[in-house]
């Protein structure tokens, strides 16, 4: 145990807390620093799992004291695994799990360590929903101070666009509430802007009453003679009702084109004609999950024990060219078993109605967004399964128009200048002085703060 962290200094801590102290070699500490991608094996000198927003303000002030690195996780999802300071400390909030809903105001009160899970079971007891992302172990932190895509994003907005106000303890340990009548300009800033301002202890979303019904299609063709099928696919696009978002997907050797649709089923249904003239599939699948299932059918049954890459585009236009190079994922005639999964999904939609300025978030003329992901067991396979992950994302590279903060990878500045444009980088720049001038919450896509 180094000097600074003494037996004084523990044991202090640890009467202190709601929550609990893990060190190095105790009891629950190597399942607490496991994350989602299995890459990530740091070992911070200590993780305090906060249980209350008192723990996260002595978390951040303690830190500061032993001049310690600051990690912070919600869920776990983020690729890089920067929730994990290697001989720092980490805040682990998924203790503060709780959600509390409002029906009649449409609200819902939701804690940082929350998980998307929680939130949806909770204001699905009454038909409501917020925009959410697709797999519900997500934190609902990382995903809304991102932004926040997910299946009602075109019918509701992003989950940031939703987000009503939030408490935060900032970098000197203190604890402020953002919203439109108080610190407005960090309410913009935390729609968007990442975790660089603060940890946030509870948000307040707005709800909406989407009901508890989906309807999702699934068309598959051979990827190697999808082409035509992809370019009707994408015609749809500037036309289907907002409850609708076209998907497409590339896994195996197997192309899947279709939509999920949020709402009435018999609705969904009149645009399965259109679906049906894409071309003659090798298989197609119907089906009418409840909200709560269609939320996880993409969680990942293995846990924290894969090893993950990904990359990620924001594609304004998606020309026949950018057709082809996602179908091929960057290496024509490779077996399919060795290349990435690649997936799109529309935006538009409320999306697009919020204007550019009045969010943190960016790139709101998004066409779709691309995510190019792999998974593996093998740790001799990581360069050859990340090098296949960047020659496909490299392959849509011309056609892309900047990339969604949350799908950020290993591009550290570069990927933080494709996420904002300059005029808003300049302007968190500021903000980020003005809450954590010293940057000590920088293991993230960090902004640093301005001069």
């Amino acid at each position: 145990m180094a000097d600074s962290l003494t037996l004084t200094t523990v044991n202090t801590l640890d009467d202190q807390l709601d929550g609990s102290l893990l060190l190095p070699g105790g009891a629950g500490y190597d399942d607490a620093r496991s994350v989602w991608n299995a890459m990530v094996d740091r070992r911070p000198r200590m993780i305090v799992r906060c249980a209350s927003v008192a723990d996260v303000v002595l978390a951040v002030r303690t830190a500061r004291e032993l001049d310690l690195e600051v990690g912070v996780r919600c869920g776990g999802h983020g690729i890089t695994g920067l929730a994990v300071p290697d001989d720092g400390l980490m805040i682990d909030l998924t203790p503060m799990g709780a959600v509390r809903v409002d029906p009649g105001r449409r609200r819902a009160w939701v804690q940082g360590g929350a998980l998307l899970g929680a939130l949806d079971l909770a204001a699905q007891q009454h038909g409501l929903a917020t925009t959410a992302g697709n797999v519900s172990h997500t934190g609902v932190g990382g995903l809304t101070l991102g932004g926040g895509m997910g299946w009602l994003a075109r019918q509701c907005g992003l989950a940031c666009d939703n987000l009503v106000s939030a408490e935060m303890v900032t970098a000197d340990g203190e604890i402020v509430r953002a919203s439109d009548a108080e610190n407005p300009r960090l309410l913009w800033g935390l729609r968007g802007g990442g975790g660089n301002f603060g940890i946030v202890t509870e948000f307040e979303f707005r709800l909406h009453p989407v009901g508890t019904r989906t309807l999702v299609a699934e068309y598959s063709f051979p990827a190697g003679s999808a082409l035509p099928a992809l370019r009707a696919w994408r015609e749809l696009s500037h036309d289907v009702p907002r409850q609708a978002t076209l998907t497409a997907s590339v896994s195996g050797d197997q192309a899947v084109l279709g939509f999920v649709w949020i709402g009435d089923p018999e609705a969904g249904r009149r645009l399965l004609p259109a679906m049906a003239a894409l071309g003659r599939p090798r298989a197609q699948r119907i089906t009418e999950p409840s909200y709560l299932q269609l939320q996880c059918q993409d969680d990942s049954l293995q846990g924290h024990t894969r090893r993950r890459y990904w990359k990620g585009h924001y594609l304004g236009q998606f020309p026949d060219a950018a057709a082809q190079a996602f179908l091929e994922r960057g290496s024509p005639g490779s077996p399919a078993p060795d290349l990435p999964n690649v997936s799109l999904q529309a935006y538009g939609g409320a999306i697009a109605d919020t204007p550019d300025e009045a969010t943190a978030f960016s790139q709101r003329g998004t066409l779709f967004e691309y995510v190019c992901a792999a998974s593996w067991d093998d740790p001799a396979q990581d360069q050859a399964r990340m090098s296949a992950a960047r020659r496909a994302a490299a392959a849509l590279e011309p056609f892309a128009s900047g990339a969604y903060v949350n799908v950020l990878s290993d591009e550290g500045d570069a990927g933080v200048r494709r996420a904002y444009p300059p005029a808003k980088l300049a302007r968190l720049a500021e903000l980020k002085k003005g809450y954590a001038p010293a940057n000590v919450f920088h293991l993230n896509h960090n902004i640093r703060p301005g001069a």
